[in-house]
């Protein structure tokens, strides 16, 4: 099984990228932050790998950050949760977000992800509670800005801003100005301002 792979970006877009090792180039599944946090094409890149064998098919999922790809394999053992789905809910929610809306029973925050309904989000947190104790979690100030930060975050990913700096401007905003944090329309004007 493929565990890491490390070669050449040769090419990349939203959900995939072709990384070229020793003359081969391999399709790999990726999130959204995994995306939007990969270099240029040309460079060198390095990611961790969930090799997905099914009958008909042999998927490689890849993860710039190790706590991603480990979070993504806990996703997988849900009952009706498949790799797809699971790179759908990393792609809705940070990897910290995810676990912490799961250990705090946050069903309105899960459901809040694409492919994600009520029944689902209660599975996730049924089979999943007890066996993140060894995942990070968000800190606190992330967690307490809510739904709106998700919101604002991803319109500024969406923009083309790196996602660690569109975080610390939405942090900065929300610290500034505390009831922008429940205003999708304050909360992404302050962190637009900031970022700039």
């Amino acid at each position: 099984m493929i565990a890491h792979l490390r070669g050449r970006l040769f090419s990349k877009q939203p959900g995939q990228a072709i990384v070229e090792a020793s003359g081969v180039g391999y399709d790999v599944i990726i999130s959204v932050p995994t995306f939007t946090a990969l270099p240029v094409e040309g460079a060198e890149v390095s990611l961790f790998i969930h090799t997905h064998v099914r009958e008909d098919a042999l998927a490689l999922f890849g993860f710039l950050e190790l706590a991603e790809k480990r979070l993504f394999e806990r996703l997988i053992t849900v009952s009706g949760v498949g790799p797809k789905l699971a790179v759908t809910i990393l792609s809705g929610l940070s990897p910290e977000r995810t676990v912490s809306a799961i250990r705090a029973q946050d069903h309105a925050t899960l459901t809040r992800i694409p492919g994600v309904g009520k029944k689902l989000a209660e599975r996730l947190v049924v089979e999943l509670k007890d066996k993140l104790d060894d995942m990070a979690v968000a800190p606190a100030q992330q967690i307490a800005a809510g739904p709106a930060a998700d919101d604002v975050l991803s319109a500024l990913v969406n923009l083309g801003y790196q996602r660690p700096a569109a975080l610390k401007a939405i942090e900065t905003a929300g610290e500034r100005d505390k009831a922008a944090g429940a205003d999708f329309d304050a909360l992404f004007r302050a962190a637009l301002k900031i970022i700039r």
